[in-house]
Parts: C-alpha cells; structure tokens; sequence
C-alpha cells in the first residue's frame, strides 16, 4: 500500500513532484480519477471533499483523517496545524485527542506495550482501541437473550404452529411447523460487533490489530453479521445489564460509518475516516470549556433566540453564536474559528489575516445577545504564528472584542497573562 501524508487543502498532483510536503503530493492516476469522481457525487449532497485546479491538480477541502481508494492508496489528511514534516506525530496525538474529547470517544491503555509513538494512521488508531473494548467486553461476558424462532423440522419442539401445519401442501404432513425459544448471542449489539469485526479482521495492517481481531473473530463466530444496521443501532440495549456494552459502542459506530458522514465513499468498503474540522474545533473547544468553567457558570451551545431584525411582525436572520457563557448577570459571546492567523501581519493592510465578515457577526451578536454591551471572544488555534491574543477591538466604548488563541494541547483559552479560562471568567466577573 502507497502512503501519502498531507494537511488539510493540499494539492494533490499525478505529475512528478520534486520534493513531497504537507502542502503538495503526488498520487497514482487512478486514485486521481476515484476522488474526483467522489468528489461529484458527494458534491451533490452538499459535502465537498476535493476542488479541481486543473486536469493534473486537485485540491483537498477542509476534511481531515484517512481515505482508501480501491488501488490500495492511502492519503491521510493532518489538520492545518502542523507547520512541517517534523509535527506529524504530534498533529496525528492532537488529532486523536481532540476526536475522542469531542466525540466522548472513551480510551483504553492496555499496558506499556501500548505505549504508542503516533505513527498509525487514525484508522488503525480507532480499530486497535475498538478491539481493546472488545477484547475487555469479551473477558466480562457476552449478552445471550431469547430469540423466537419459527421453523420446519421432522421433530416436536416447542409449540406447533396450527395453522401453519394445516396448510402444509400434500406430502409434507411428516413436517412439523413449530415455534420456540432459543437463548443466544444473537441479539442486535452482538451482530453489529461481529459486523464492525470483520471489517477489521478485513482492512487492519497493523499486526497487532491483525493478530488481536482474529483472536476475538473465534468467540464471535456464532454470531451472524447483522443485516440492517441503522436498525439494529436503533435496537442497542442501554439498561444496567448492558452497561459493560456503553464503553465499545462508538468504537463500533465509527467503524460501521454511524457517526461520520464521509467516513465511507461510494461502493469502496476502504478504510476511511473523514471529519470536517471546523465541526471538530467547534465540539472540542465546547468540551474542554465544559471541564474548565467554574460550576455556576452555564454553557450555551449554538444559542438561537435572537435574530438579526424583524419584518412585517415576523423575525429574519436568526443568529447563532457557537457559545453564550453566562455567569451570573453577566454574559460573554464566543466564536471559534478554525484558521491559522499571523499576529506578524498587523498592518491596516494584511490585518492579521482577520475576516471582515466576522467582525460583522460578532458584531451582531454583541447587539442583539449583549445587548451592546460586554466582551465578545473570537476563538483560533494556537499555532506558531500565533502565540499571544491580539490587543483588544473595541466597537464603542462598551462593547469590545479580544481575539484568542486556543491552546490544542492544554485544552486552555490563553488571554493577556497566559491564564485558563476559568481564571478568566473569574476576574471578569
């Protein structure tokens, strides 16, 4: 398998490239006509996952984590927060971290063997920490329940079905049509882990993943793979009894394309996982600020009950901040945005790489969720260009904006003094 390691809106070329980098790789012809031809279909949907430069150049979209194309090409797309060749470890741990912080994605540590430099790509990481949970489910016990069956024998058991045995056709009254209980594993949470099994026993090249998965495949072997998934997540149990089943469930979500739109294209059952990273941003910083802020502080996410303006009796335009903090009468607005910005361009020109049509939405905000008054946040990535917020914006004399880096590793808003958040939050009110 051909390995090419990019960041997100990088381009991708089938012509010779001198010297391969995040920003520019080369990839066979015929993974170049696959994604483009994904790329329509998923465009007609709404989802966009590369744009075409030209003939001999395509340039990926906002997408992060793994695609397969069916010529055994695997691209792995690293967020934009890696500045070089050299961060590629550490883009692949934030990764990792921030999905399983955003998505509550529970971890397991099996020992220091498990130590791991990061130098999977994340579908390896998903599949080994799913047969980890699997491999713990498996030694507490799997769920056996009563399943009802209907079938033809030669012999009496259970009940007889009557009516079914009257209309038995004429040289077949030596078959008895019956019902009966059977007490199995086949139930609908074991079908969807034999389902997610296979489909690692099958596309994992990691040979502890390999070897780990067709350990487990002996003990799922009498189970059959479930046929109707979205049913059968429907149908997952979550009483006291299933409670040793919660911790394996998005493990197996993420394998069987539940939570991630993208995470399989077209009719290639590849190993790929694809999220949108402003999205990811989003729910990450939400969960971290949910473990920082202090407990008398409430967290709104996505607020909407404001609109821009009213016409004819009715509201238009309703605005949506990512977060409205409140903590006691007063109230803050945040907004994240994933891009990287450069404090070094500060001039009335470049103006650090800031969008004017945020400045507009949070303006907005501040009118209608502040109402005019208070401190707006407008929330970045930490990256190397930059380290420190920017000096404060100011709308009028009470209502400001402070533009901030968040800090991927720490989980941390940084203002002026390096402080958390919550130490934040403290002094203002």
């Amino acid at each position: 398998m051909r390995s090419v390691v990019v960041r997100e809106y990088a381009r991708l070329t089938t012509a010779p490239v001198g010297q391969p980098t995040l920003d520019q790789a080369q990839i066979p012809e015929s993974a170049f006509e696959w994604l483009c031809k994904e790329s329509a279909r998923l465009r007609q949907s709404g989802a966009s996952l590369v744009q075409m430069d030209d003939r001999r150049w395509l340039r990926l979209d906002n997408y992060v984590g793994v695609v397969e194309t069916p010529c055994s090409t695997r691209i792995e797309i690293l967020p934009k927060c890696v500045d070089g060749p050299g961060e590629v470890e550490r883009a692949r741990r934030l990764l990792r971290k921030m999905l399983a912080r955003c998505l509550k994605l529970p971890t397991r540590e099996t020992g220091p063997t498990n130590i791991q430099t990061f130098s999977a790509p994340l579908t390896e990481w998903v599949m080994g920490q799913f047969l980890a949970e699997l491999d713990h489910l498996i030694k507490r016990g799997v769920r056996f329940d009563y399943r009802a069956v209907r079938e033809q024998q030669r012999y009496l058991r259970g009940r007889l079905d009557v009516t079914r045995q009257l209309q038995q056709p004429p040289g077949r009254q030596h078959l008895f049509q019956i019902e009966h209980d059977v007490f199995d594993a086949d139930r609908p949470e074991n079908r969807l882990l034999r389902t997610s099994l296979d489909r690692v026993c099958r596309i994992t090249r990691d040979p502890g993943n390999w070897r780990l998965s067709h350990e487990l495949a002996t003990f799922l072997a009498p189970v059959p793979q479930s046929q109707d998934i979205a049913n059968d997540f429907r149908r997952w149990r979550n009483d006291r009894l299933m409670t040793h089943y919660r911790p394996v469930r998005p493990w197996c979500s993420l394998i069987l394309n539940e939570q991630t739109p993208l995470s399989m294209l077209g009719e290639w059952h590849g190993a790929s996982l694809l999220f949108p990273m402003e999205k990811v941003f989003e729910r990450y910083v939400e969960a971290c600020l949910r473990r920082s802020l202090p407990p008398e502080a409430v967290l709104t996410a996505s607020a909407s009950n404001q609109y821009l303006c009213s016409h004819k009796g009715e509201s238009w335009f309703l605005l949506k901040p990512d977060f409205l903090v409140q903590r006691g009468p007063q109230r803050w607005v945040l907004d994240t945005k994933w891009k990287r910005l450069d404090e070094s361009r500060g001039g009335s020109k470049d103006k650090y790489d800031l969008s004017q049509a945020d400045f507009y939405q949070l303006f907005a905000y501040g009118q209608r969720y502040l109402g005019g008054r208070g401190t707006m946040l407008l929330v970045y990535p930490k990256t190397s260009s930059f380290q420190e917020p920017l000096y404060e914006f100011t709308f009028n004399d009470e209502l400001r904006l402070r533009v901030v880096p968040f800090d991927l590793e720490t989980g941390c808003i940084v203002d002026g003094l390096g402080a958390e958040w919550s130490d934040f939050i403290g002094e203002a009110a």
